[in-house]
C-alpha cells in the first residue's frame, strides 16, 4: 500500500500553523480551536484468520471560528508490520490533500473554513493494530477481538481526536465471520448474514462521547436481555461457556442503575450492556458497553465493581474531564459512588468500613508519591495518568466535601453538576461553582487544599476535664509539614451513662485549644468517631 503523490506535497507542513497548542496545567495534547468533531462512522472488516483490518472512516466536523485550513486526527502510522497506512481521504468523492506521519493524519481543507461550516471526510485505511483493538484468543482459547481504548489507544485503530475535550457521536459497522457477534455501544440497528460466510453488525451511539470511550467486542456471546430498568434495556454479553455465571455475577447491575438513577439524574445513554471481556482485567467504562475481565466472571455477584463501572456512566462517561490533569473528575466519583451505592443497600456499617479501607490506600499513595497532587503537573506521561489518589484519595474528598456542606446540599449539587455538563466536559472548577451555589458557602479553599497539597493532615492532642469550669480543655496540632489545613473535626464526647453526644470545632492554625462544656467528667473523648477526616495520624489521649 501506498502514499497518494499529493499526499507528499510540501504545502500539507503548512497545516501546523493553523494547529494551536492549548495547555492546561502539564496535558500538553494540542487542542484545534474552531474545529469540532461532530460524529464517527467506522467500517471495519475483521478476520479471524488474519490480524489485519480494513477501515473506512467517515468523519463529520463542524467549524466554529474561520480561516481554519485543515484538521488533525490521531492514527498511529504504520512501522514494523504494526500501525495504519491511509489510502485515501476524500470529501464528496473527490481526493483531499493529506499527510500522515509521526502518529498524526492531518487532512487540508479546499477552502478555508466559515463559522458554521460542515465538512465531511471519508478515510480508507488498513493495518494491524499493535494496540487499541486487541484480536486475541479467550480464555477458552476460541478467537476473539476486543477494543481497549483507555486512555489514548484509540488512534492504534480509528482516525480520532484521541482526547477527552472533544465528544462525538459515533457507529460503528463491523463485517466479521458469522460464527461471532459483535457488541457496540448505542443501540443495534441491524444484522445482515453475507453469502461469502460473514455477518455484517450496525451499532450506533447517538450521545456525544470521549473518544476512548467507544468499544467493540466480537465473540461467540451468549447474550441475556434482561428487559429494562427505568426505561434503559440491560444486557449482558460472555463467552457461551460463562452464561450461567454471568447472571449471577453482573445481578447487582439492576440496582445500581436504579440507585444512580434516583439519586444523581436520568442514565444518559440508549443501554446498557455489561460485557465480559478476553484480554482485560477489572473494568472499562465504555459508555453503554461496560466491559469487565472475562477471568473475574464467577457465580458470585461483582457489587463493588459492577457498581464502580456503572456509576461512570454518569461521571466520566457523560460528564467528563476537560484534561487528563483531573481525571478524579471520573475516577474520584465512581469509587465514592461506588461507596454511597454501598452504604444505600448494605448500610451506614459497611460504607465506614470501605471508607477506612479506602483511607488506609489513600494515605499510603500519598508515601508512595511524594509530592504528587490528585492534580498535579506530569500528566503529560500517559503512563502516570493513573493512582489511588485520584481513586481512593479523591473519593475521600468528595465524602469530605458532603461533611462540610451537609448531605442535602451535597445531593442538590451533584444532581446540578451532572444536569448541567452532561454529555459534555467540565473542570474542578466547575465542580467547585455548582457546590457553592449549592451550599451557599465559599469552597475555594477547600478544593485548592484538597486537591492541590501532596501530603494529608496529621493530628497530635489531648484533653482534660475541669471540673471547676465544668468544661473539657482540648489542646489540639497539625504536625504535617507546611501550613495548616483549614479543617472541621468532630468531637465524640460520651458521659459516664454511655450516652454519645458530637460537638464540632473549627481549625485554621497549627495549633488551637477549644473549649467544649460538660456539666460532668466524660467517660471518653474521641476525634472524629463518625469517619468524616482524611488524616495522616490522628494520636488524641487524656491527660
Amino acid at each position: 500500500m501506498r502514499f497518494p503523490a499529493y499526499a507528499l506535497r510540501p504545502a500539507i507542513s503548512t497545516l501546523l500553523l493553523a494547529l494551536s497548542v492549548v495547555r492546561s496545567g502539564a496535558d500538553t495534547y494540542p487542542r484545534q480551536p474552531g474545529v469540532d468533531a461532530v460524529h464517527y462512522a467506522f467500517k471495519l472488516q475483521i478476520s479471524d484468520t488474519s490480524p489485519e483490518i480494513a477501515g473506512e472512516a467517515t468523519v463529520d466536523f463542524r467549524f466554529t471560528q474561520p480561516g481554519v485550513t485543515g484538521v488533525a486526527l490521531d492514527l498511529v502510522t504504520a512501522a514494523n508490520g504494526k500501525g495504519m497506512t491511509v489510502r485515501s481521504v476524500t470529501t464528496n468523492g473527490t481526493a483531499v490533500r493529506f499527510s500522515h506521519a509521526a502518529n498524526v493524519l492531518r487532512i487540508e481543507l479546499p477552502h478555508p473554513s466559515v463559522p458554521d461550516q460542515s465538512q465531511r471526510f471519508t478515510i480508507s485505511y488498513a493495518g494491524v493494530p499493535a494496540k487499541g483493538l486487541r484480536i486475541l484468543k479467550n480464555k477458552h482459547g476460541e478467537w476473539a477481538a476486543f477494543s481497549e481504548n483507555w486512555p489514548d489507544g484509540a488512534r492504534q485503530w480509528l482516525p480520532m481526536i484521541d482526547h477527552p475535550y472533544d465528544k462525538a457521536t459515533s457507529e460503528f459497522v463491523i463485517t466479521a465471520p458469522s460464527a461471532y457477534q459483535v457488541v457496540a455501544n448505542g443501540l443495534l440497528q441491524s444484522v445482515i448474514d453475507r453469502a461469502d460466510g460473514r455477518r455484517t453488525t450496525h451499532w450506533k451511539q447517538s450521545v456525544p462521547i470521549a473518544s476512548w470511550l467507544n468499544a467493540v467486542g466480537i465473540e461467540r456471546f451468549a447474550v441475556r436481555y434482561l428487559g429494562e430498568v427505568k426505561g434503559v434495556p440491560l444486557s449482558s454479553w460472555v463467552a457461551h461457556q460463562d452464561d450461567a455465571a454471568a447472571a449471577i455475577y453482573f445481578e447487582p447491575a439492576r440496582r445500581a442503575l436504579e440507585f444512580y438513577s434516583e439519586h444523581v439524574g436520568p442514565y444518559p445513554y440508549e443501554k446498557l450492556a455489561n460485557v465480559a471481556a478476553a484480554g482485560l482485567s477489572g473494568g472499562t467504562e465504555h459508555a453503554s458497553a461496560i466491559f469487565y475481565g472475562e477471568s473475574g466472571v464467577k457465580a458470585a455477584p461483582a457489587t463493588g465493581l459492577v457498581a464502580h463501572e456503572i456509576a461512570h456512566q454518569w461521571f466520566g462517561d457523560s460528564v467528563s474531564e476537560k484534561d487528563w490533569d483531573e481525571v478524579w473528575l471520573s475516577e474520584g466519583f465512581a469509587t465514592y459512588f461506588t461507596l454511597l451505592f454501598m452504604e444505600h443497600t448494605e448500610g451506614r456499617e459497611a460504607f465506614v468500613t470501605a471508607l477506612r479501607s479506602n483511607r488506609t490506600r489513600a494515605l499510603a499513595a500519598e508515601k508512595a508519591l511524594p509530592g504528587i497532587a490528585i492534580i498535579h503537573d506530569n500528566l503529560a506521561d500517559m503512563s502516570k495518568v493513573l493512582s489511588p489518589l485520584v481513586y481512593q484519595k479523591a473519593g475521600w474528598v468528595l465524602h469530605m466535601l458532603r461533611g462540610t456542606i451537609g448531605t442535602d446540599a451535597f445531593w442538590t449539587g451533584i444532581r446540578e453538576y451532572y444536569r448541567r455538563y452532561r454529555d459534555g466536559s467540565a473542570t474542578s472548577d466547575d465542580v467547585r461553582r455548582v457546590m457553592e451555589d449549592a451550599s451557599k458557602q465559599d469552597l475555594k479553599w477547600f478544593f485548592d487544599q484538597w486537591l492541590r497539597r501532596p501530603v494529608s493532615p496529621s493530628f497530635e492532642g489531648s484533653w482534660h476535664y475541669d471540673p471547676a469550669a465544668k468544661a473539657i480543655q482540648i489542646d489540639l496540632a497539625q504536625t504535617q509539614e507546611g501550613d495548616a489545613y483549614r479543617v472541621s473535626v468532630d468531637v465524640g464526647v460520651t458521659n459516664a451513662a454511655g450516652q454519645p453526644r458530637l460537638d464540632r470545632i473549627e481549625m485554621n492554625t497549627k495549633r488551637a485549644s477549644f473549649t467544649i462544656s460538660a456539666d460532668t467528667e466524660p467517660a471518653a473523648v474521641t476525634l472524629d468517631p463518625d469517619t468524616w477526616l482524611l488524616a495522616d495520624r490522628m494520636t488524641f489521649v487524656k491527660r
